[in-house]
């Protein structure tokens, strides 16, 4: 009996993965639903947008200071993925690192909730916005308690946003044109995924954590964590899991600088095919990846330039002195993505004040949508979050197959398109919120309510007017987020998936962190000019300049989409592997001896 085994894939067992048994979209429906309805999703959407009033109204740190400390762990969060991608890639494997992530979560959220149900592990309770109540701040040893039971949520957050995308991607063969295209329904159900999750976490999480106290929220969230672990756990016989090539894939990114700077005298050979490049022989072809040469970053072909002197020729070649040429194409590859890698940082960066000082703003303003039924400003992103619900099956299975039709592209649109779209949305609705925030001190100005106490004298004005900013990013998030994660994973090595989708997250990383920075950069540039004390200074935001700091984030996402088109326009988009057609290989059942190859068990 015969076989189809998927080239570089093995089994839990590691026997080489067998197409008709493992991995395909039925096998994703584990990782989408970890991702949707456990682990990532519904356990921390929440906090992303309601930990500023935990901080704030629990923890009694001002409001700039809630933010900074939301941004930090948001920031922390995504700038970790790199470490646990570089950990998946090269020595535990994907699976390995996403079993274990989920319970560094699960850990964090656990003890969150033993800190918020313990009155001694916390400040006495009071009104923070009533300056005549003199609220102590969490210091000491309940404030390295916060810390650590924080970052230690964010390390398993920032594990799971690694490795649990790419190994749903790792479900599917870039090198079967059907395959292929269910690998990029598959980003997008990924989306519908984080979108359902995020939509149970922003209604049901946020109204425990609201009415029925921090410590069941924080609880709810640990055991949806634990139901995610079970659901990956299910899906293990049927997994695709790619081959642990140790650190060499790496290592042979590093050795083409290094190559390239040392051979940076030599002469480039006029005809490229004089590169260095092994043998493509029949049986090397099967285990080694081969990229075609190409004209960019010709300033890296030096390390492929084979030095011609008689001493140099009888040696064995040095890999830090001589790179093949796909080495060499595959750091062309990593250095092109690094421009779309940061035009993309100012997205997060006006994403930062919307899981912020809306919320705030959100206090102060009426949530009656009917007599008995009120909005709690954390849930507000759930507006978007339900129209995307709509949105992308009708944008996958509607939209894809016209487009694809007059643009010949299997996902319609390119990845820098989709990606351009989302920067623009972003613009928008960072000047959407200068103008609702415009508007909503006006109301207050006129009924003279500027000093009035958020949540018990609140604004006549509705909550749901801050949905319009919230929407407009929610649409900007589908074509940006998705379309950066399927062009990280489609363009980068073989051997580094988890750390191309990574880059995504550290993009996210330091918005974050730039978020914190400007924030303290306006204050000190504003104190003096203001009878606030800066822009986004103390708790009463309606005597802040917020209107003007959110008109600050859209001139700089109209630059910085500018700089986008620029770079976007120049990138040359990797070489297409090969129809699965031309490379398959078929083995009788009983050659299943891999054990000569590190695996992933």
């Amino acid at each position: 009996e015969k076989h189809e085994v998927v080239e570089g894939k093995v089994d839990w067992k590691g026997r080489p993965a067998q197409r008709h048994k493992h991995g395909g979209t039925r096998t994703s429906y584990f990782i989408l639903g970890a991702v949707g309805l456990a682990c990532e999703n519904m356990a921390t959407v929440a906090l992303a947008v309601n930990l500023v009033t935990y901080f704030n109204g629990i923890m009694h740190m001002e409001v700039a200071e809630a933010a900074n400390q939301l941004t930090n762990y948001m920031g922390a969060s995504n700038i970790m993925a790199i470490l646990f991608a570089i950990l998946a890639d090269t020595y535990i494997g994907r699976l390995r690192a996403v079993i274990f992530s989920a319970c560094l979560e699960m850990l964090g959220l656990a003890l969150l909730a033993i800190q918020a149900h313990h009155p001694k592990m916390k400040p006495p309770t009071c009104n923070v916005f009533n300056p005549a109540d003199h609220c102590e701040k969490v210091e000491g040893g309940n404030a390295a308690y916060l810390y650590a039971s924080l970052y230690l949520l964010a390390a398993g957050s920032a594990g799971l946003k690694a490795s649990l995308p790419a190994h749903g991607a790792d479900q599917f063969d870039e090198k079967d044109p059907k395959e292929a295209r269910q690998r990029s329904g598959f980003f997008n159900y990924l989306l519908l995924a984080a979108c359902t999750g995020g939509a149970i976490s922003l209604t049901l999480l946020v109204w425990i954590q609201d009415h029925r106290g921090w410590d069941i929220g924080f609880g709810f969230g640990c055991i949806g964590v634990a139901f995610g672990i079970l659901l990956i756990l299910i899906g293990l016989p049927w997994y695709r899991i790619q081959l642990i090539e140790g650190s060499t894939a790496l290592t042979e990114i590093v050795q083409v600088y290094v190559a390239a700077y040392r051979n940076r005298k030599l002469q480039l050979p006029e005809d490229p095919s004089d590169l260095y490049e092994i043998s493509k022989d029949k049986e090397a072809a099967m285990e080694v990846e081969f990229l075609a040469h190409r004209e960019i970053f010709k300033f890296l072909d030096k390390a492929a330039t084979k030095d011609s002197s008689p001493a140099t020729l009888r040696k064995t070649p040095n890999p830090w002195r001589l790179s093949r040429v796909t080495q060499v194409e595959n750091a062309k590859i990593v250095l092109g993505m690094l421009p779309m890698f940061f035009c993309t940082i100012i997205m997060t960066l006006c994403l930062a004040p919307l899981q912020t000082f809306s919320i705030v703003q959100g206090l102060t303003m009426d949530p009656t949508i009917t007599k008995s039924i009120k909005i709690p400003p954390a849930t507000l992103p759930v507006i978007p979050i339900l129209f995307l619900m709509i949105l992308v099956p009708i944008y996958n299975h509607l939209f894809v197959p016209l487009i694809r039709k007059l643009t010949g592209h299997p996902t319609g649109i390119t990845h820098l398109q989709r990606i351009g779209v989302g920067l623009t949305l972003s613009c928008l609705s960072m000047t959407a919120a200068s103008i609702m925030e415009v508007k909503r001190k006006a109301v207050a100005r006129d009924h003279g309510m500027l000093d009035a106490l958020p949540k018990s004298q609140p604004l006549p004005i509705s909550t749901l007017w801050l949905s319009i900013q919230f929407f407009i990013f929610g649409v900007a998030d589908m074509f940006t987020y998705v379309g950066l994660l399927e062009f990280f994973y489609s363009e980068a090595p073989r051997a580094l998936k988890s750390m191309s989708t990574s880059l995504l997250w550290n993009s996210m990383a330091l918005g974050y962190f730039l978020s914190t920075i400007l924030v303290k950069l306006v204050n000190r540039a504003t104190k003096d000019r203001t009878r606030s004390g800066g822009w986004l200074a103390g708790n009463n935001i309606n005597r802040n300049h917020l209107n003007l700091f959110y008109l600050l984030l859209a001139i700089l996402s109209l630059i910085n989409f500018c700089i986008y088109v620029v770079v976007a326009r120049r990138y040359e988009y990797r070489p297409q592997s090969p129809p699965v057609e031309a490379s398959k290989v078929r083995v009788d059942s009983n050659e299943k001896a891999a054990a000569k190859i590190k695996v992933e068990n």
